[in-house]
């Protein structure tokens, strides 16, 4: 009975001092990743066992060929443990690194939506106030002459469309975000995309008074889902030509790389802040904390144009990154070749 208490006290004392040292590391790579406090741990527990079984057998004062047998096996146990353990320890630490970041995302969604939902009901509810007043004016008669009944019809007009627009780029993001977009990718003439894009935005250029200008050739053919690219296409124009002074130029190209396509709006807006390039892409962003547009921004929107732009491209495979050039800005869009 003494020796099979001596020999369970000899195996704890070995195991414990593996198990002290084994804690000491850990604490000195308490900033590292999970997989290495995964794979320090299993060390850790395998050097505790082949302490203790080591102790134990030079206790038993085994001749030499059985201990020798004894620490090969022990050895051999603790390399296979050692090989299984940090395979299945590699896939855990991946699993929590991956839990973590799903949480984080998770977060930061909520926010997003959180702070979407709050600049939504107010950019609606700006425009849903005047229609009211106009329609209550007109409804008691207080406006009977015909140059106002034109301009309040014409404001009715144009906030009316300005929420269907808000509507439209809200049912946009939510497919995007869902994953409930159905592309169907065929070749496409980006010459013909961009010439309709023009063509749409062409009247808030004029009024804006801003040149747009495209190359008559060189335009390749992209793999691509048409109505989503002229989405792209049609929201980069957009969103340079509310953001570009008066007089001023947004012009738009395209051309091969060595793996795609590349498409790139330029514009003379003087260029945007470096602490907001980060953020353009951003829901709801539109450079400024104000809500109600400015005279400045005709008309500007919600702020989801951009963030379409990204959800869209990065939807077909492509990606897409804006920089400051000498007098103004330029987003590039990259999308697979035909």
């Amino acid at each position: 009975m003494i020796a099979m208490l001596l020999i369970g006290l000899y195996a704890l004392a070995g195991g414990a001092v593996v198990g002290c040292l084994g804690a000491g590391v850990l604490r000195l790579l308490r900033e590292r990743s999970v997989l290495v406090h995964i794979m320090v741990l299993l060390v850790v527990t395998v050097l505790a066992v082949v302490a203790g079984v080591a102790i134990v057998a030079l206790a038993m004062f085994l001749s030499a060929h059985d201990l020798q047998v004894v620490l090969i096996t022990v050895v051999a146990s603790a390399l296979v443990s050692l090989a299984v353990g940090a395979a299945f320890g590699r896939r855990l630490a991946a699993s929590a690194v991956w839990a973590r970041t799903a949480r984080e995302r998770e977060r930061q969604l909520e926010a997003s939506r959180r702070e979407l939902v709050a600049w939504v009901s107010h950019d609606l509810r700006t425009p849903l106030a005047g229609l009211r007043a106009m329609a209550e004016a007109l409804e008691d008669g207080i406006v009977f002459d015909d140059a106002t009944l034109r301009e309040y019809h014409r404001r009715i007009r144009v906030e009316a469309d300005r929420m269907a627009q808000l509507v439209d780029d809200l049912f946009e993001l939510s497919r995007i975000n869902a994953g409930a977009l159905r592309l169907a990718p065929t070749m496409v003439p980006l010459r013909e995309v961009v010439s309709d894009a023009i063509a749409g935005v062409a009247p808030l250029a004029a009024r804006c008074r801003i040149t747009l200008t495209a190359p008559d050739t060189g335009w390749p053919i992209v793999h691509a889902s048409e109505r989503e690219l002229a989405r792209i296409v049609s929201n980069l124009l957009i969103n340079s030509v509310r953001y570009t002074p008066a007089n001023g130029e947004v012009r738009i190209n395209a051309g091969y790389e060595p793996d795609g396509v590349w498409l790139a709006v330029s514009d003379t807006c003087g260029g945007i802040p470096d602490e907001d390039l980060d953020r353009v892409f951003d829901v709801a962003f539109r450079g400024q904390r104000a809500r109600t547009p400015g005279s400045t921004l005709a008309g500007a929107g919600g702020g989801l144009g951009l963030a379409i732009v990204q959800g869209l491209v990065e939807a077909q495979g492509g990606r897409v990154a804006v920089r400051n050039t000498g007098g103004g800005c330029r987003f590039e869009v990259r999308l697979p070749a035909a």
